[in-house]
């Protein structure tokens, strides 16, 4: 039986933000929508989340304001509102905290101030000019904890092994390009090249 997802009884302002970002994926779309990601079919490949799941999850993050669908290449696609992007300082203090406790090789992603290159700490200010960055002005690019991609992973985890600018919309002609087998020549019938794995 599934869980409600409203919080009776409960008054306080935590209860109502968890009723609208506390269902399973909920945070990890919204952190996507802060990668770039915009299309469906892009959030079900790089989470591996049920479609049904993520419709219902879009759906109710549409109906709260927190995203809204926009016109895309060839396909209405999700995108941050302000409400939504108003969501980037508790995504960036409960990232750190992972990082804090459940990182042992270092934080997966570092963020950069796009003004002056400097490192954002944990509370969201540069640590260059001191200002509080917002996400329009963040770079997200990789750090010490982030594996390089395996070969079957999407196309949005290979983008992000380089530096993206946060909101900007991530494209699958940003991602870098897979290795290319070497060509070699076959020996025997025909000179046709084959494909040999490096």
């Amino acid at each position: 039986m599934a869980l409600p997802n409203d919080y009776t009884g409960q008054a306080c302002s935590l209860a109502r933000a968890l009723e609208i970002t506390g269902e399973r994926w909920t945070l990890l779309i919204i952190r996507d929508a802060f990668w770039g990601v915009r299309r469906f079919a892009d959030f079900t490949d790089h989470l591996q989340i049920p479609r049904a799941v993520l419709a219902s999850r879009l759906k109710t993050l549409t109906a709260a304001g927190v995203l809204t669908r926009v016109p895309g290449e060839r396909h209405l696609e999700y995108q941050l509102t302000a409400k939504g992007t108003a969501l980037w300082p508790a995504i960036l203090s409960l990232m750190s905290w992972g990082d804090d406790f459940y990182a042992p090789a270092g934080p997966r992603r570092l963020f950069q101030h796009a003004t002056d290159s400097g490192q954002i700490d944990p509370a969201g200010r540069c640590g260059t000019c001191g200002t509080t960055v917002p996400a329009a002005d963040t770079i997200i690019t990789p750090g010490p904890g982030l594996e390089p991609p395996a070969d079957d992973a999407s196309w949005v985890t290979t983008a992000l092994t380089t530096p993206h600018q946060l909101l900007e919309p991530l494209r699958a002609a940003t991602a870098p390009p897979a290795p290319r087998p070497a060509m070699l020549p076959v020996r025997g019938r025909g000179q046709h090249p084959q494909a040999v794995e490096g």
